[in-house]
């Protein structure tokens, strides 16, 4: 007897361990229609916190779930703000939450934005677009997106003036922008400040999946592979960085130069880490530049080894720095380091003595036509 009470009792302990494994990593269930709003407590960019009860005056409440980084979340960014604009005098309230954890977003997943979904950049974001309903960040802990459901971004909820559910779904169906209008939310919300069901009350949903907390796997996978990844550093002649500027590729090529003894330079080679993994994966590329001593070169690899920088990078194996700079740009007077940004036909689009500006650099590549935030 006492032997088959210990089986019971560590049966009893384990089996709930299980369980709360496996529901931690299920979907969570998305808000059914007449379901009432689960109230949240939220900061938004604004400093505020917003809940339920911040808009208890609303005849109808709009909550849409959404992401910074999102190519078809920022499609529908004008359309959500016109919305607002058009029903806001109609007694209308929208809101906009971003729930992603931003440790499963990883840096492939960048190439259509120059931000990511942290709180500070949330308000970079809602200033930029000067948008005119609240931006709440849920991302800590993920308790509001839990407990609605959402599929991907954007997904929209629309609640009555008793906060009961009417609509969940898209904004529209067309992606593109200026091909939609937000007809489906705006119907919606027509027919809930009508004392109506919107017809029909919910639809599927198109765009970026949750980045929930446990998600974090493929991330993992991904930086341990481009860790792997060899880093290699060849020499280049006053030629071959004239060819580099001419640049015959289809790709906007963004080129570094730089030095091991410069402090600015290994100090700003970072950011050039992470815009290179932002946008690889695009019509892109990142090239560096070493103008150190050619004898320098293994210290050179060293560096470049320690930032896992397994872009292209050169060392420069002529005598005359004068040539180097004259073959990067007639317009450069020598300071290190140096950038441009070179179009493919080698117009160049952009010149940064001295460190560049990550986020002002991250909005001019992805608003350059040839790469764009919209797929």
């Amino acid at each position: 007897m006492k032997i088959i009470h210990v089986v019971f009792i560590l049966f009893l302990i384990s089996w709930p361990v299980c369980s709360m494994a496996q529901i931690e990593h299920e979907e969570p269930v998305t808000l059914g229609i007449g379901q009432p709003a689960p109230d949240f407590n939220l900061k938004g960019t604004d400093g505020r916190f917003y809940s339920l009860n911040s808009f208890s005056k609303a005849k109808v409440l709009v909550v849409i779930f959404s992401a910074n980084h999102c190519p078809t979340a920022q499609a529908y960014e004008d359309r959500i703000i016109a919305i607002t604009r058009d029903y806001q005098p109609k007694g209308v309230h929208l809101v906009m939450i971003s729930s992603n954890d931003n440790q499963a977003l990883n840096l492939s997943e960048l190439g259509y934005t120059d931000l990511g979904d942290t709180y500070e950049e949330m308000i970079i974001r809602a200033k930029d677009k000067k948008y005119n309903f609240p931006y709440l960040y849920d991302s800590d802990d993920q308790k509001t997106a839990l407990a609605y459901g959402p599929v991907a971004t954007p997904h929209a909820f629309v609640f009555d003036s008793s906060r009961k559910l009417k609509y969940e779904g898209r904004i529209d169906a067309q992606e593109k922008p200026g091909s939609g209008h937000g007809e489906d939310l705006r119907n919606a919300i027509d027919a809930v400040l009508e004392g109506k069901n919107p017809s029909p009350a919910t639809t599927k949903v198109f765009g970026c999946s949750m980045k929930w907390s446990w998600k974090k796997e493929y991330t993992e996978q991904l930086y341990k592979k481009w860790a792997s990844l060899p880093v290699t550093v060849n020499e280049i002649s006053v030629d071959g960085i004239k060819e580099i500027i001419q640049n015959k590729s289809k790709k906007l090529r963004l080129i570094n130069v730089w030095a091991t003894w410069c402090g600015p330079c290994t100090m700003e080679f970072p950011d050039f880490i992470i815009i290179d993994r932002m946008y690889r994966g695009r019509d892109f590329e990142f090239v560096s530049i070493s103008t150190d001593k050619l004898e320098n070169r293994e210290k050179v690899l060293t560096f470049l080894k320690g930032q896992q920088a397994s872009n292209n990078n050169y060392i420069f194996s002529g005598s005359d720095i004068y040539q180097l700079i004259e073959a990067v740009d007639p317009n450069w007077k020598g300071a290190l380091p140096y950038t441009i940004l070179v179009e493919p036909g080698g117009k160049i689009v952009y010149r940064q003595p001295g460190t560049i500006n990550p986020g002002k650099m991250k909005k001019l590549i992805v608003e350059h036509p040839l790469i764009g935030r919209y797929f």
